[in-house]
């Protein structure tokens, strides 16, 4: 079980911000190699996000120390841009860890969200991240709010909600990254809470392989990141959208004939 959630971990660490959907790979993994045990709660999926909160906050911390002190109005436009993410999530708490943690759910929204990407990426956005202002951030953020459907890609969606801006690719990636943070660290605060006064009922060593592992791989992932998005486009990530998309639909089928 050790060896399943550092796996886990490292897959969350590379699909927090790679565009495709770390919630996604954290149902499908385990419900196709038959994982089973604390591994497969939403508990420990919130664990291993609390991994790449850190990730961010190591990553960032210049940037956040520049937030807290100098850059007020871009600290705002973050908070603004949190509020739609953290409404939805309270509404719809539910329905996000029951109904919507579906493989066909799943399906669907690699491939909604993957034709969103390919059109915003038929645009040439001019503007950097100095130009963010609250309408952008109003926008990024309603997009954010999208992404607590499993198989959306926070990244994805926010990083096509900015290039729709007319907001370059890179800091289009750097606000996404930044915007997660609050969103992650409320997420994770209120299932930590929870952890500790179920902490009987989990197995912690499970959950402290899985936080590292995500934590390491997520710091190198962001750092690839915005090196790649300065030089190359979404596609790649959209197209490995539609292949997962389509494994997902053939496996139902398989299953279905075999019924």
């Amino acid at each position: 079980m050790m060896i399943e959630a550092i796996i886990l971990g490292i897959v969350q660490g590379l699909t927090e911000f790679l565009p495709v959907s770390s919630t996604a790979h954290l149902i499908l993994i385990p419900e196709f190699l038959g994982w089973q045990g604390d591994i497969s709660t939403l508990t420990y999926d919130i664990a291993l996000h609390g991994g790449t909160l850190l990730a961010l906050l190591v990553y960032f911390r210049k940037q956040w120390l520049s937030l807290l002190t100098a850059e007020r109005p871009l600290l705002l436009n973050i908070v603004i841009a949190t509020i739609p993410a953290g409404a939805a999530g309270i509404l719809f708490k539910d329905a996000v860890s029951t109904t919507l943690r579906s493989s066909y759910v799943i399906a669907a929204s690699l491939i909604a969200v993957g034709v969103v990407m390919l059109l915003a990426e038929r645009n040439r956005p001019r503007r950097g991240f100095a130009s963010i202002g609250t309408k952008d951030a109003l926008a990024i953020g309603l997009a954010q709010a999208v992404a607590l459907i499993p198989g959306v890609s926070r990244s994805g969606i926010t990083i096509s909600a900015g290039l729709f801006g007319g907001i370059e690719r890179e800091a289009s990636a750097r606000f996404s990254f930044l915007l997660s943070m609050p969103v992650i660290a409320g997420a994770t605060l209120l299932e930590g809470v929870h952890l500790l006064r179920n902490q009987a009922d989990y197995d912690l060593s499970l959950f402290a392989a899985g936080f590292a592992a995500s934590a390491v791989t997520g710091f190198i992932t962001i750092k690839f990141l915005l090196w790649f998005f300065r030089r190359f486009s979404l596609r790649t990530f959209v197209y490995y959208r539609f292949a997962l998309a389509g494994i997902i639909i053939i496996s139902y089928l398989l299953q279905k004939s075999s019924a």
